[in-house]
């Protein structure tokens, strides 16, 4: 089994929280694992002994493990030039491999999903010195699915999701059917089933007991249906700038809708059908949104965090982790947020495989 990671602190409203992350790690090349990692610096303030400097002897550069990151920047600009920084970011190989958010009652929240989304509990760690659980939920190995991972804090019964988070998608066959168990189970449902404005797809939405809300989407039979995650975000095409040249992700399709005043953009590592994506959604004439402290971030893998946080900065990220291992075991990671604040940790593939080993 893989070691787990040290938490770090995040402050949340009145309270000093910790939260933590894992996943599994699907790479398209190698052979299945399991992967561990922490959720790392959703809070304003990096832990300490996270800001040790790490030193990148094979590239013949140091970094500062400082937040702002102001003189690495400038180290990372002689590691790799921004064209072949587009050319390695296309062929890194990449993957959402979790998103992250906090609930005030983790038995409530997994009951929730396993018997009204049909979701399968993998597996639930509790770390009672750092004052927090986690669960993992999802519709298959972490090793090949995008899954949710819980964090319940001890103590903390709620949150502010804010106005900025979006919702998670769920592709789901008869979303009717869905509908009417999740009545049945005495589930909050805040939009009937039927054809998405402006198109033909059938849709429903549905609130989980901490009040996250779920699109579900009738669709064939696919191999991820946890298959979105929308965020608002301020500037459209910054933002899709920003993770195709950034995180190396591809503008699937994207679609205005003047009569509601609204844009989406659906960015991704592959086929909306097969894939989960990240779904922008630009609400006319609104620049800043409110993200309260529920919702945490995203995870990504990445064949190298050192080259990943080059390319986040070269294109307007923040860097909020600097790239390397992890106090006290080899797992490399990076953390970062987008030009609109939203937060996103990469993880290094072949360090988790390691992990394995061990």
């Amino acid at each position: 089994m893989a070691r787990l990671l040290l938490p770090l602190p995040i402050v949340a409203s009145a309270s000093s929280l910790h939260l933590a992350a894992a996943s599994r790690l699907r790479l398209p090349s190698l052979s299945s694992s399991v992967a561990r990692r922490e959720a790392l610096f959703v809070g304003s303030r990096v832990a300490a002994a996270a800001r040790a400097p790490v030193r990148l002897a094979r590239r013949g550069v140091s970094a500062g493990a400082e937040a702002a990151g102001g003189s690495s920047a400038a180290a990372a600009a002689q590691v790799i030039g921004q064209d072949e920084a587009m050319e390695w970011v296309k062929k890194d190989r990449r993957r959402m491999l979790h998103v992250v958010y906090r609930v005030g009652d983790l038995d409530k929240t997994i009951k929730f999903y396993t018997e009204c989304l049909g979701m399968k509990l993998l597996r639930k760690r509790d770390i009672p010195e750092e004052r927090y659980t986690n669960a993992f939920l999802g519709y298959g190995p972490e090793d090949s699915h995008f899954v949710v991972e819980l964090t319940y804090n001890y103590g903390v019964e709620s949150y502010d999701i804010g106005t900025a988070f979006g919702h998670f998608g769920i592709a789901v066959e008869d979303v009717a059917k869905t509908v009417d168990l999740i009545k049945a189970k005495g589930g909050t449902v805040t939009r009937e089933p039927g054809p998405v404005k402006g198109g033909k797809s059938v849709i429903a939405f549905i609130e989980d007991p901490d009040g996250y809300k779920f699109e579900l989407i009738e669709r064939g039979p696919t191999p991820e249906p946890l298959c979105q995650v929308m965020l608002r975000v301020g500037d459209l095409d910054r933002a899709i700038n920003f993770y195709e040249k950034a995180f190396g992700m591809e503008l699937l399709r994207k679609r205005d809708n003047p009569q509601y005043k609204y844009t989406i953009a659906m960015m991704g590592y592959g086929p909306e059908d097969k894939n989960a994506v990240l779904e922008l959604t630009y609400n006319y004439g609104v620049k800043e949104y409110d993200k309260g402290n529920a919702y945490a971030q995203i995870a990504i893998s990445t064949d190298d965090v050192y080259k990943t946080a080059e390319v986040i900065r070269q294109n307007g990220g923040k860097i909020t982790r600097e790239p390397g291992p992890l106090p006290g075991i080899n797992t490399k990671i990076t953390a970062c947020t987008d030009p609109d604040g939203w937060k996103t940790v990469f993880v290094d593939n072949v360090d988790f495989l390691k992990e394995l080993e061990e």
